[in-house]
């Protein structure tokens, strides 16, 4: 642990949240303006949109995915300022290329930058691990997912309503927000890896496969690790298609789709720190998760058919009950590994959640731009909200399977 003042010590840990906090409305902030982003670089229509949104969102999930182990390999050998630091200054250039972007190219560009610089999230992670006590480190990491979660339901709404008064004024905000947090960092961070507690950097930390094979090995893990990832899958179409397609079947500004994108982000939140704190108790793990994909398979299949926007609203409710289904099945497997691949087992589900973010978008826009397209032999924008539906329905039985 770094022997840090208590001031220091207190400064650096507002700096490394507001930097999670950014990492998470830069995630969110370009959800509600996608359409009308896609158009401004040339999209024909909605549909057409939606599959080179989807191309953006796959683009930004595998830099995550290829570069998270690279750059937390780096910061146990370099230390963790200078990542940080660099992520940032990464992140402004990003937003400004964003903001300055009329073809689809530089978005692409904007997007592969933030998305090898969002994946410091792990970096921070270790920085508060560096900086804390071993009896205050689990309230800290706490800290991390209570901000991240925050930054998600910011980052929609700030999009949705600042692209109001201009399309691009979000990503100059968000610029101008990072540009402070890095002259911010150079005076209040301090490097929190000492020299002699450095390691090299392996050829190991280039491979982002290695560890899931490993965990796969682990016995009784196969099956559990398959079924988060397929429903992961299918949840995807949530932050991929929700902007494309309320514009698409409803005619909703962006403004309007912020707003929901940031009420279906409060919901999840009250749903995992409330109904699933009450549910498990009761219900036990495996009712709580068979309750919650049920609740998924529900709100996929009503999504897929309706028109009608108080539908979608009175949906929206049992969508976020749906997003208890991971985080259960999360500690189902916790349960079922040893103390000592407990870091192995969550490095692994984060893995397959990236995986999961970069070939979603692909399928799912793929399946919307035929379905919306104006000359689509049958008109339904709502059919990836059905394939996940079904997708969840076919390997219902399989979660049954856990009970044992």
């Amino acid at each position: 642990m770094s022997s840090l003042p208590q001031t220091s010590n207190r400064a650096a840990i507002w700096f490394i949240l507001a930097t999670i906090l950014l990492d998470a409305v830069g995630i969110g902030i370009v959800f509600p303006i996608m359409p009308d982003l896609m158009l401004r670089v040339g999209a024909a229509n909605t549909a057409d949109g939606a599959f080179w949104g989807g191309i953006l969102m796959a683009s930004y999930a595998a830099m995550q995915f290829l570069f998270a182990p690279i750059i937390g390999g780096v910061s146990d050998s370099l230390g963790r300022r200078p990542v940080l630091l660099l992520a940032l200054v990464a992140l402004t250039i990003d937003y400004i290329v964003m903001a300055l972007a009329t073809t689809f190219w530089w978005l692409l560009v904007g997007r592969i930058l933030a998305g090898i610089a969002g994946a410091t999230y792990i970096t921070a992670t270790a920085y508060l691990a560096d900086i804390s006590k071993p009896a205050e480190r689990a309230a800290n990491f706490g800290l991390i997912g209570a901000t991240f979660g925050i930054g998600f339901v910011m980052g929609p709404a700030i999009g949705g309503f600042v692209a109001s008064f201009h399309l691009t004024a979000p990503f100059w905000l968000a610029a101008a927000f990072a540009g402070l947090n890095v002259v911010l960092g150079v005076f209040v961070l301090p490097e929190s890896l000492a020299p002699e507690k450095r390691r090299t950097f392996r050829r190991r930390d280039l491979n982002p496969f290695g560890s899931i094979l490993d965990a796969f090995k682990l016995p009784g893990l196969g099956l559990p690790l398959v079924l988060i990832f397929v429903f992961e899958f299918a949840n995807m179409v949530y932050p991929t298609l929700w902007a494309f397609w309320t514009r698409e079947v409803f005619g909703w500004s962006t403004a309007l789709i912020g707003l929901t994108l940031a009420a279906y982000g409060i919901a999840v939140a009250f749903t995992q720190g409330v109904i699933m704190r009450m549910l498990i108790p009761r219900l036990g793990e495996f009712r709580t998760l068979i309750f919650s994909v049920v609740c998924g398979i529900v709100a996929l299949l009503v999504f897929g058919v309706t028109a009608s926007a108080y539908v979608m609203f009175a949906v929206i409710l049992i969508a976020a009950l749906a997003d208890m289904a991971p985080p259960t099945m999360t500690a189902m497997m916790a349960n079922m590994v040893a103390e000592d691949r407990q870091g192995l087992l969550q490095g692994v589900i984060a893995s397959l959640g990236s995986v999961a973010a970069v070939i979603a978008p692909m399928v799912m826009t793929w399946i919307f731009q035929g379905f919306a397209a104006e000359d689509a032999a049958i008109y339904l924008p709502g059919a990836p909200f059905l394939f996940s539906g079904v997708l969840v329905l076919l390997i219902f039985p399989f979660f049954l399977r856990l009970r044992r």
